[in-house]
């Protein structure tokens, strides 16, 4: 059941044969909510330029700290480089910095990076990277949302992927199209989250959600509407 509603998943989405003709998703994101403040890295409204791999787990988004850097993110590293590829700044086993603190404690430069790094590449390659080696799905029982029944698969990562958490819930309304994700946020304390995605776009055959609202989640599974921990816009996605 599991893998055929993964299959559907994936064609509604654009199908994976398509899918595996790229090799890079860019887009421009402006992102807020009050989890960078709780950080103390406040997020300001820049625009910034994302480019994620379809084929790897590997993002870099462009300005960071200052006109002239990027980051460069693989799992087990992060790195502030600038555009000619000098290294500014370098940690490797970034999750071993990050994770294991409260919610509320202060992420330095490079923490903020390697989140930026790992969620972006999850919410860009949602949900191909469900099929790459070393996944696992199952299927949950489905979620009432309004007047709709949304259709739910758990994905298991593998520990070679820098991700929220191993395990992550997701939820797919009626056309099969991706609406709320939920996972526990290691980087940051574990704390529970719920992530409703709108605002959908397709290009060049793949459909995308251009806005994403995450917030705490509580422990009946319903979001805090007043904890909006993550805001993301997203405009002028391509695939290359």
């Amino acid at each position: 059941m599991a893998i055929d509603l993964l299959n559907k998943v994936l064609e509604a989405h654009g199908g994976l044969d398509r899918w595996n003709r790229f090799e890079t998703v860019q887009a421009t994101i402006v992102t807020g909510g009050q989890f960078f403040g709780l950080k103390g890295t406040p997020q300001d409204p820049t625009p910034r330029r994302m480019s994620v791999s379809t084929r790897r787990e590997w993002a870099s988004v462009t300005p960071f700290g200052a006109d002239d850097q990027r980051t460069d993110f693989t799992a087990d590293r992060i790195a502030i480089e600038k555009m000619d590829g000098t290294i500014v700044r370098e940690r490797l086993n970034p999750s071993e910095h990050a994770e294991g603190k409260a919610v509320d404690a202060a992420w330095d430069v490079l923490d903020r990076a390697y989140f930026n790094g790992y969620a972006l590449w999850t919410y860009l390659t949602t949900p191909f990277h469900f099929a790459m080696a070393g996944f696992t799905v199952h299927e949950l029982d489905p979620w009432r949302e309004g007047n709709e029944v949304w259709r739910g698969l758990r994905v298991t990562y593998p520990s070679t992927v820098a991700s929220h958490s191993r395990e992550q819930d997701f939820y797919f309304g009626p056309d099969l199209l991706l609406r709320r994700h939920d996972y526990h946020v290691q980087a940051s304390g574990g704390f529970a989250a719920a992530q409703y995605v709108f605002d959908l776009v397709t290009v060049q055959g793949i459909t995308f959600p251009r806005k994403r609202r995450a917030y705490m989640r509580d422990e009946r599974l319903m979001p805090i509407y007043d904890r909006l921990m993550v805001s993301i816009d997203l405009s002028d996605i391509c695939l290359l």
